[in-house]
């Protein structure tokens, strides 16, 4: 027994050796220091943003730089309210948590109970499904973007987000069957508050959220007309010059949350310390629910709960319209990094992973990369064709050119074996009749397929409709080529495989009667699959 005590001690020892060694091995004036160097990417005179670093709940650093507002030359503060995106994503559900300790709901329950205007899919779908991005119920901003009206083009609410939602035939995917990121969900959540509440996300969070984790500077953006005092204009670049890039929307939930850095800190410090809740929910808001299959999910309660440089990790990042924004706590280092921004930029998006991997060093072992094999590409020869995948639609052409393997358009395989080849990250393997995409810990199959038929475009052209979108789209030939025309966007149709095409950002293919005749099309985006058509006569 004193042996295994001994260990335990001499285990802790070196743990708090390592953290120790970690952290201290340049002084905080130097680690400072590396901090403002990033920070000054953002110019006195261009859009800003606030950071703000915690350590065992104390700040112990935190700064603005930047232009708050271009039109008016107001400079970021440390009190200027900024939208934090998915970050929000938490905050709803931990209102869903409250109301499940009060007794006024359960995860388990089917969610057709609180909002019935959602269809009968024939499974259920929990609260659950919901907060864990598994309900497999489309994005709503997906399909309105199917339908001509993208987010920030119309000023939508959470009710026009349930009016597409009831408008659905089909899930993206089996309840609890697969991660497919969904705003839907929060949306649902938001409105579930609601009706179960007696009173708004914006009041019931305010009471049992905001105040108690003493977040001053915090409110939601459910009225985007409202005047908000020392509120972040939201810009996007295009050359040289910012545009202003706001969102037109009451739509909230889901996202929408306005705050500060250091406000998202106190958040960090109250719910983490088990504040929040009596008992303490914090268990609840970290647990996360394996797949149907058994396999590891790894988001929790509007949290991402993995692991970043080889520590644990409980995170979330957020982008709507021109804002920007990132949570991210370290517990074995008791260390939480806010970030917020006006600007969505490219050139500024690393910004987080540059601010975290100077404070949190990677203790992931370093993987030399492996010798490149010399695998002739008549190997694949066997393999080579076009291939299908069955839950969206999306194909695949495997070719090879100038003595290299390619997939379409012109993506460059590198081959591995005589049956498998990397794509960045990713890796593909083929075998006869399929080919298997694995990327981390998910598999996509994909099978062969007939080719295009390139002489026969004609038979696609036509006027499509959709009950799910509430809107049309035409397909026309033009000189040759497919396109797919809407509101005066004309978008190029590229043959894929037999009635399959892609186009930048997704996939669709046409289905066809007993007789052969063109009577759908299924267009596909990520996070909405297979949205319906159908051909007018």
């Amino acid at each position: 027994m004193k042996k295994t005590i001994l260990l335990q001690r001499i285990v802790l020892l070196l743990f708090f050796f390592t953290v120790t060694t970690v952290l201290n091995a340049q002084s905080w004036q130097d680690t400072a220091a590396m901090i403002d160097k990033v920070f000054t990417r953002y110019a006195d005179q261009n859009p800003g943003a606030e950071l703000a670093i915690s350590r065992n709940g104390q700040i112990i650093y935190s700064s603005a730089r930047g232009m708050a507002d271009l039109e008016h030359s107001v400079p970021f503060s440390k009190n200027t309210k900024t939208e934090a995106g998915s970050v929000s994503k938490q905050f709803t559900a931990a209102c869903i948590l409250l109301l499940e300790q009060q007794g006024k709901l359960s995860l388990t329950d089917d969610i057709r109970k609180y909002v019935p205007e959602v269809p009968n899919y024939g499974n259920t779908i929990t609260i659950r499904h919901l907060m864990n991005h598994v309900s497999g119920i489309r994005d709503w901003g997906s399909v309105a973007e199917l339908g001509g009206w993208p987010r920030s083009t119309r000023a939508y609410t959470n009710s026009d987000a349930l009016h597409i939602i009831s408008l659905q035939k089909s899930l993206n995917n089996k309840p609890g069957d697969e991660y497919i990121y969904s705003n839907s969900g929060y949306n649902l959540l938001a409105i579930i508050v609601q009706r179960v509440s007696g009173v708004s996300l914006a009041v019931f969070s305010k009471k049992y959220l905001f105040e108690p984790a003493g977040m001053k500077h915090t409110e939601w953006r459910d009225d985007y007309q409202r005047v908000v005092l020392n509120r972040a204009m939201a810009y996007s670049k295009k050359g040289d010059t910012y545009y202003t890039f706001m969102p037109g929307e009451n739509v909230y939930g889901n996202g929408g949350l306005l705050t500060t850095a250091e406000d998202l800190l106190a958040w960090n410090d109250f719910y983490l310390s088990g504040k929040l809740g009596s008992p303490s929910l914090l268990p609840k808001q970290l647990t996360t629910t394996p797949f149907n299959n058994g396999k590891k999910h790894t988001y929790a309660a509007g949290l991402m709960v993995d692991s970043l440089n080889g520590w644990a990790s409980v995170t979330h990042s957020g982008a709507t319209a021109g804002y920007r924004a990132n949570l991210d706590h370290f517990p074995q280092l008791g260390l939480s990094i806010a970030w917020l921004s006006n600007t969505g930029q490219p050139d500024m998006s690393d910004i987080p992973s540059a601010i975290r991997n100077i404070m949190v060093k990677n203790l992931r072992p370093v993987i030399p990369a492996s010798a490149p094999q010399n695998i002739p590409v008549n190997n694949f020869s066997s393999y080579l064709g076009t291939y299908r995948e069955a839950k969206t639609g999306a194909g695949i052409n495997l070719f090879t050119e100038d003595n290299s393997l390619y997939l379409q358009p012109h993506t460059k395989l590198i081959p591995t074996s005589n049956n498998s080849a990397t794509m960045g990250r990713a890796r593909w393997v083929f075998a006869k009749g399929t080919a298997l995409l694995i990327s981390g810990a998910d598999t996509t199959v994909y099978t062969t397929t007939p080719p295009p038929d390139l002489n026969d475009l004609k038979k696609y052209a036509g006027i499509y409709a959709s009950n799910e979108t509430e809107s049309k789209i035409d397909i026309v030939l033009k000189e040759g080529k497919l396109f797919m025309e809407q509101r005066e966007e004309k978008t190029l149709l590229t043959p894929v495989y037999k009635d399959g095409f892609s186009f930048p950002g997704g996939d669709l293919f046409f289905e066809t009667d007993t007789k052969g005749n063109i009577r759908k099309v299924f267009i596909s985006i990520p996070r909405a699959r297979k949205v319906e058509f159908s051909k007018l006569n």
